[in-house]
């Protein structure tokens, strides 16, 4: 199967028909509309496991009372470059939008802010939001780690103990930002998930199943066995780490995690914004940035690779393409979201 139709959707119908479901569910005006935007974002970088195709669950977690509807997030603390929300279960889109938001602005009056944040629902695609800094000059960071689920084992165990743990980096230079948006293991569990949904396995193994053995069949996480870490089982040590720094600074910071043993789909966040103006200047910051960016992509390539890219650069370029061309979703995406639309009487593009 591959992996987008042939049938091409005007980003703002889609932005349209996804606030118009998120809306008619129940979501807050704003909150409607940032959750409509971010998950169509993805899908305009090419992040198909992270776009429309989480429209369904996020759905049926409004119906269910899982994600909230409306309200603000609480204010633990606050001491102006560092703050702390419990999120209240709210959409994390909208959290997380607005979390960049307000660290941007406090980066502009402190040089740097950093906002934890408790108790958020899923967030999608970390690299959607990263350009909401970029764009203004800022070089930002946002991690992400959920406290309910245990799809990783730690480097050398075979038994799950955090989640994927991804992070994205957005850093500035004078042409395209770079767009880093990784994970501390190898694949996530929403790619598992399509793959079992389409009876395919992976390419390689990427997985460990519940005796501990490598394996490439996605069913092994529905019998206990876990996500590989990035590096595998080889250089495991490598993702192992990065994930224990993620769960440190997300949910250490927030003040809530898997100590506190929270039920249903919860995610810990912290964003962490950068003036370059308030440290070596942003003149000087640029010549750096833009000087590494020319030296990776001048690198000579291997064989079998046209040129070396940079961390986001095929996904600006699909944006770029799919705002004048139309998005192509995934085959599976508006099929499941039928269902849906006709429960809340939302007309399907």
């Amino acid at each position: 199967m591959g992996e987008t139709s042939d049938i091409r959707y005007a980003p703002d119908t889609l932005r349209q028909f996804a606030r118009a479901l998120f809306t008619v569910a129940g979501l807050e005006g704003e909150k409607a509309t940032a959750v409509a935007h971010y998950l169509v974002e993805a899908d305009l970088m090419g992040h198909t496991t992270h776009g429309l195709a989480l429209a369904g669950w996020y759905l049926q977690s409004i119906a269910d009372g899982v994600m909230k509807r409306e309200g603000m997030p609480e204010v633990i603390s606050d001491r102006g470059p560092a703050i702390a929300w419990q999120g209240r279960r709210l959409p994390g889109a909208w959290l997380t939008a607005e979390a960049v938001k307000l660290a941007s602005e406090r980066a502009l009056t402190y040089g740097t802010a950093t906002i934890a944040i408790a108790d958020s629902h899923h967030i999608g695609c970390l690299a959607a939001y990263l350009t909401i800094a970029t764009d203004r000059g800022y070089m930002v960071s946002i991690a992400s780690s959920s406290p309910s689920g245990a799809q990783v084992a730690p480097f050398g165990g075979r038994k799950g103990v955090y989640t994927p743990n991804p992070v994205a980096h957005g850093i500035p230079t004078p042409g395209d930002p770079i767009l880093i948006d990784i994970s501390a293991s190898i694949t996530t569990v929403n790619m598992a998930q399509r793959l079992i949904r389409e009876g395919r396995q992976y390419e390689h193994e990427w997985l460990m199943d519940e005796n501990g053995e490598p394996s490439r069949d996605p069913r092994v996480i529905e019998r206990g066995g876990t996500l590989l870490p990035v590096g595998g089982l080889d250089h495991g040590q490598k993702g192992y780490g990065m994930a224990l720094h993620a769960e440190a600074f997300t949910q250490g910071l927030a003040g809530l995690g898997r100590v506190d043993g929270p039920k249903g789909t919860n995610a810990a966040v912290t964003v962490q914004v950068f003036d370059p103006d308030a440290f070596g200047g942003r003149d000087a910051f640029l010549r750096q940035t833009g000087w590494l960016a020319d030296a990776c992509r001048s690198n000579p390539p291997r064989p079998g690779v046209a040129h070396v890219r940079l961390p986001g650069e095929n996904g600006l370029a699909r944006k770029r393409n799919a705002l004048t061309e139309g998005v192509a979703l995934h085959p599976n995406i508006m099929a499941s979201l039928v269902s849906h639309a006709e429960r809340l009487g939302v007309a399907v593009p």
